[in-house]
């Protein structure tokens, strides 16, 4: 199956139309907040100054070094720059974060096995563990060059089909319905005596763009492919979306930043006429749920950093939790021999293949990897970089600066100025980088706006410089160059620029 990102399924139509202009009632329906409780109105002004947008770029902003605040890691730059501990975490707790770490490489086997504790295995798989994909808890790439594809993987859906199915969606029980027989992911891999799902292929063509000066830059557009299948063909409303794996640093500090900050960036209907329009993506917390905002996840479809790492071990691993119990995994009713494969579950451990301490501890550490302290903050070029970054509109959706709750879950979250450069909302990204795919309130254009902290340490963390979504963007200045959409002034801006102060903003970028 040739997948075209143009191809829109409109089965409900009449519903479809109706959930475009949902997101600022549906939010104001489930009463997410809209101001900030846990602080004092003497601190809540120190908040407001303290993020405002720099105006001075002749100096660093105070503590703009620390992106993570008290969180952040000063270690020397090496290969490990994203496995520290948050530089505040006590020493009591480091243990369960040297536990977290264990389990998050621990490589899971298929049932039954003599190693009861560690089988499960899939039975349909991408990877036999969590570091398989965050190789050095950094970013994933595309399978070129002879690498394996476990950093990069098709997520499989369709929209909704049925007023019913529509208003699962509306009401966030689902973000998208999967494929009949091969459900929401593709699976390379598979336990022995059972075939794998499929497999990936990925083809680009070139295309040339030219910049101010008259430099010329190639771009690379994909076109994506399941090849092999071994069940059958996908059903024809299935979209598939390619996806690397994001970095993990600082996901704690992001589920610390208060739902009303982030909801104060949100324009969805663009009122302020600047023809950005980020709106909120809403979901269901997978352990409690509880309507709530959605931050993790290309398109923002999980609440929590324990609602990404339970969806991470049942879709990519085939590992069941407590909060994703199935013990299958992604493996469908139409899949028959893999329902009928054996499970690792072992009623003395408990019901499911990871027990509830597994995903806690592999959430703890998830939680509580460290930002790396930036790079040559204070420098000339760095400086002039961040002012050109500013004034070319990048900080709509890339906000630099947020503090978070007072009253964090984790003491070592709690009250601290980071620098994530991410609002975290969803944003039309254009029809370049559009995979057709709708995931709760995210259409087939949109994605959530990435974080920058730790971008400019993808080579020494990963060894390579591939960017966005799928890893399409060969560096920087690519990635740049893919934004469309409510982005596209501000890649323009950047087009414009002469060579040296693109390569000043790239060097800022690199610093961060």
């Amino acid at each position: 199956m040739i997948h075209n990102p143009a191809r829109r399924v409109f089965l409900c139509a009449a519903f479809c139309a109706t959930l475009a202009g949902l997101p600022v009632a549906f939010a104001a329906g489930f009463n997410l907040p809209t101001k900030r409780t846990d602080l004092s109105d003497a601190d809540l002004k120190r908040v407001e100054a303290v993020t405002r947008p720099a105006s001075d770029f002749s100096k660093a902003e105070p503590y703009e070094a620390m992106q993570a605040g008290a969180a952040t890691s000063v270690d020397p730059v090496t290969q490990d720059s994203f496995s520290h501990i948050s530089a505040n975490i006590p020493f009591e707790e480091e243990q369960n974060f040297k536990l977290g770490n264990a389990l998050f490489k621990k490589l899971w086997v298929s049932a039954p096995s003599s190693t009861q504790a560690s089988d499960g295995l899939g039975p349909l798989f991408n990877a036999r563990s969590c570091m398989s994909c965050h190789v050095n808890d950094g970013r994933g790439r595309p399978p070129e060059g002879g690498v394996s594809a476990t950093s990069m993987f098709f997520r499989l859906g369709r929209a909704a089909a049925t007023p019913e199915e529509g208003a699962t969606i509306a009401n966030a029980s689902a973000v998208n319905f999967p494929d009949p027989t091969y459900g929401h992911q593709l699976q390379d891999l598979a336990v022995p005596g059972l075939a794998a799902e499929g497999k990936m292929a990925i083809r680009y063509a070139e295309k040339t763009v030219t910049l101010a000066g008259g430099e010329t830059v190639s771009l690379r557009a994909p076109t994506y492919e399941v090849k092999d299948l071994a069940y059958g063909p996908l059903d024809p409303s299935t979209t598939i979306s390619p996806r690397v794996a994001p970095a993990m640093i600082g996901l704690g500090l992001i589920e610390a930043i208060p739902a009303a900050d982030i909801l104060a960036h949100a324009d969805p209907n663009d009122k302020d006429g600047n023809r950005i329009s980020g709106k909120a993506a809403i979901v269901r917390d997978h352990s409690t749920g509880a309507v709530t905002l959605g931050r993790f996840g290309w398109k923002a479809q999980n609440a929590t950093v324990r609602d990404q790492s339970a969806a991470a071990f049942s879709s990519d691993i085939g590992i069941s939790t407590p909060d994703r119990p199935d013990a299958h995994g992604d493996c469908m009713q139409a899949e028959l021999k893999c329902q009928k494969m054996p499970t690792g579950i072992q009623k003395r451990l408990g019901n499911e293949e990871a027990p509830g301490p597994v995903l806690d501890l592999v959430t703890f550490y998830s939680a509580n990897l460290a930002v790396p302290a930036r790079r040559k903050a204070s420098f000339p070029e760095t400086l002039r970089g961040k002012e050109l970054f500013y004034q070319s509109g990048c900080i709509s959706c890339h906000v630099p600066k947020f503090v978070t709750r007072r009253d964090a879950a984790e003491n070592a979250q709690s009250f601290q100025l980071i620098w994530p450069y991410s609002d975290f909302l969803l944003h039309d990204m254009g029809e370049g980088l559009a995979d057709g795919q709708q995931v709760g309130h995210a259409s087939g254009r949109e994605w959530r706006t990435p974080t920058l902290w730790g971008i400019g340490l993808t080579r020494t963390v990963s060894g390579h410089s591939f960017f966005l979504h799928d890893g399409r963007a060969r560096n920087l200045t690519e990635a740049i160059l893919w934004h469309g959409g409510e982005a596209e002034k501000a890649r323009d801006a950047f087009s414009s620029l002469p060579k040296d102060d693109r390569e000043a903003l790239i060097r800022f970028l690199e610093s961060l």
